[in-house]
């Protein structure tokens, strides 16, 4: 491993780093996947993807990922299944150091993504698809005509519980305090959604069989417990950015995603974001392929600019 540089090694094989993975691979490049678990990242733990382009029936977000990556792998790209454990991207060429070894790069991708902040409460993670989702951009329309809980009060809250509205028979929003967090551009559509706010409350609890079919909430003031009936339970919390990593070699904002604008270029010449992990208004797996194609073209460059 020491002796082979890579034109550019990606850290992450979700839907960004696989298409980065097949733009660069295809212009002849070479290029080295890490990825430490399966291929897909976040979008392979959904079991139905209904919003990706060229699948009138929805693709199982876990074999989405194996197709993104056989894409890549037909043009050469080599997918390195290894945690990485410390890198220094300052260095020409770059070190990426990984449980297999360390691996040299003249530019790296970073596509290590972000995760919903869960609730932490028992069961949760069992129940994820099953009752339980983070995103209602995703998993709304499997809510149908249901009735669905929205916890958290801050943007991401609001707006899915907007989009909720427009889908499911009964939306209840429960924040824990008496106002929102949210922007006020958000308030007025509120104010006609229909959305019924629980106030002062939080979901303490989750009432399942084999799928979830009420919550148990508490309110914050009086310690006062009770249950309400659902079919979801939408978690909009906020997400926490893999950029562990990249903190203290590339700039932050002040969520700790990674700062780059559409042309993923980092602070840090050489370096790139693609997908979650990057400052941005969407966060979808076609925003994270199509960051994946402009990264390409970067990278490419870039590496003309090294010659």
């Amino acid at each position: 491993m020491e002796e082979k540089i890579y034109d550019t090694v990606i850290i992450g094989g979700g839907p960004g780093g696989y298409t980065a993975a097949l733009y660069c691979a295809r212009s002849g490049l070479s290029v080295a996947v890490l990825e430490k678990l399966a291929p897909g990242g976040q979008m392979a733990t959904t079991g139905q993807v209904d919003n990706y382009p060229g699948f009138e029936e929805g693709v199982d977000g876990f074999e989405l990922g194996e197709k993104m990556q056989r894409g890549a792998e037909r043009f050469g790209a080599a997918t390195l299944y290894d945690e990485v454990t410390g890198a220094d991207l300052a260095a020409q060429p770059k070190r990426i150091e990984t449980t297999g070894g360390t691996l040299l790069a003249r530019t790296v991708v970073a596509a290590t993504g972000a995760s919903p902040r869960e609730l932490g409460l028992p069961d949760e993670a069992a129940l994820r698809g099953r009752g339980v989702a983070y995103c209602a951009a995703c998993d709304g329309m499997m809510y149908k005509d249901k009735t669905v809980v929205v916890a958290g009060g801050g943007n991401s809250a609001v707006a899915d519980a907007l989009l909720l509205a427009k889908l499911c028979k009964k939306v209840y929003l429960v924040h824990r305090r008496d106002t929102l967090r949210a922007s006020r551009v958000y308030l007025e559509p509120l104010k006609s959604s229909g959305v019924e706010f629980i106030w002062n409350s939080r979901v303490a609890g989750l009432v399942h069989e084999k799928k979830l079919t009420g919550v148990e909430l508490e309110d914050v003031r009086t310690g006062e417990r009770r249950t309400l009936a659902c079919e979801g339970l939408f978690v909009a919390i906020g997400r926490v950015p893999d950029t562990g990593l990249l903190r203290g070699q590339v700039e932050l904002d002040a969520q700790g995603y990674v700062k780059a604008d559409e042309t993923t270029r980092t602070s840090l010449p050489g370096v790139f974001a693609v997908g979650d992990v990057r400052t941005k208004p969407l966060r979808q797996i076609v925003t994270a392929a199509a960051d994946g194609a402009v990264a390409s073209k970067y990278i490419e460059d870039f590496l003309a600019q090294m010659e």
